[in-house]
């Protein structure tokens, strides 16, 4: 498995005006990229791997997916398809609109293998433009339900699981991958972990990564109002996890961060306390081995 992207829908550098927070001004974050002073981060998308079966797949169509695909096709298996599947896990602009490049006004890909829940199936499917990469074939939809395990390959498997979000559009979903060896959760979208039905922490525990929504830092950290973009703070995940072993800590690999949240500092000294203890913050082209 590899990781894509670990950005919040927007990208980092990322549109925005300072609001009074000059912190975040989009401006100062463009010409910090040109000055080389920040990296540029793709949206949060993963790549699942099988090696000897010569299969590689997607989950989320991020608006960054053509240089994403570009950086799996360079480094994995190359076979005719550009991609043989790609997973969605909800209907918000960092997660699903990147199936536009399969249309007629880019790839013009045929039958592409598109994994979806029935509500994001339905939205796909009745609204444009999507529902023109549905009638002339450019995607196939791949109904998937709440906790059922799709098979990928003989050495491959995933599950899906309904998380709270806000679901305009369609449910939301996290996704427990499993290889012959290890397994992994990713949520990258969650309300707050208090509202989910499961523990959180028990999750954690069962798997060997979790790689998880730390979209930001901690409350008060945008000009607006932060119950409009419900997030569980990277601040309330370390208070469930204070007591912890090194051992569960290390299983958590944050990621989707706004371009507001200080863990994009690889330098910052509240991230290298926090990897001191164990915690993993996710890079692009990370391998994880399954």
């Amino acid at each position: 498995m590899v990781v894509l992207g670990i950005a919040k829908d927007g990208g980092y550098p990322h549109i925005n005006k300072d609001g009074g927070y000059p912190h975040i001004n989009n401006v100062k974050e463009y010409q910090a990229l040109k000055n080389n002073l920040i990296n540029k981060e793709l949206v949060v998308s993963l790549g699942i791997v099988d090696q000897d079966a010569e299969k590689k797949f997607l989950i989320e169509a991020t608006p960054d997916m053509p240089e994403q695909l570009a950086i799996l096709s360079a480094y994995y298996p190359d076979n005719p398809r550009i991609i043989d599947g790609v997973f969605l896990t909800h209907a918000h602009i960092g997660h699903y609109t990147g199936l536009m490049y399969f249309g007629r006004e880019a790839m013009g890909a045929k039958n592409i293998p598109v994994y979806v829940m029935p509500k994001m199936q339905g939205f796909l499917e009745n609204n444009g433009p999507w529902s023109q990469l549905v009638d002339v074939k450019n995607i196939q939809l791949f109904p998937l339900a709440y906790e059922r395990t799709q098979e990928l390959t003989p050495a491959l498997k995933i599950t899906p699981f309904r998380v709270p979000h806000r679901d305009e559009f369609s449910e939301t979903v996290g996704y427990i991958i499993e290889g012959t060896r290890k397994t992994a959760l990713f949520i990258p979208d969650i309300n707050k972990w208090s509202q989910w039905s499961k523990s959180i922490l028990e999750q954690v525990k069962m798997v060997d990564y979790a790689i998880i929504d730390a979209t930001f830092y901690k409350d008060g950290e945008i000009p607006r109002p932060m119950s409009e973009v419900p997030h569980p703070f990277i601040e309330e995940t370390l208070a469930i996890f204070k007591d912890a072993t090194s051992a569960v800590k290390s299983k958590i690999y944050f990621i989707h961060f706004n371009h507001s949240n200080p863990m994009l500092n690889a330098e910052h000294t509240a991230r290298k306390k926090l990897e001191a203890e164990g915690y993993n913050f996710t890079s692009t082209n990370q391998i994880l081995p399954l």
